[in-house]
């Protein structure tokens, strides 16, 4: 068993506008982002599956060619190589989980 006091990770600033903690376990990266309003996260695809559980504010997806707008208490979940990208409609938070781990993200 692993116990991970996520207020004691560093904060770090992966793009602009991206404020966040990641931490992972064997299987699986956690990351809580905190976002700034109009942040972007480029249109790219990875091999894991990814799931955005918007806590405050809200997000606009593009996935796939096709728009939509995730708020508080909504998931998005991205199928693997899924092309997508990611932009801050208000300035909020989100955790995001991936299938499996992605290590050599932070």
């Amino acid at each position: 068993m692993k116990l991970i006091n996520t207020k004691e990770l560093p904060m770090l600033e992966k793009l602009p506008g991206w404020h966040g903690k990641l931490f992972h376990s064997d299987a699986m990266t956690f990351a809580h982002w905190q976002f700034d309003s109009g942040a972007v996260i480029h249109e790219h695809s990875h091999k894991q599956e990814e799931v955005w559980h918007v806590m405050q504010g809200e997000l606009e997806a593009v996935v796939d060619g096709q728009s939509v707008v995730a708020g508080p208490g909504m998931a998005l979940i991205l199928a693997p190589n899924q092309l997508h990208s990611i932009t801050a409609k208000s300035a909020g938070m989100a955790v995001v989980a991936d299938y499996p781990s992605r290590r050599d993200f932070g």
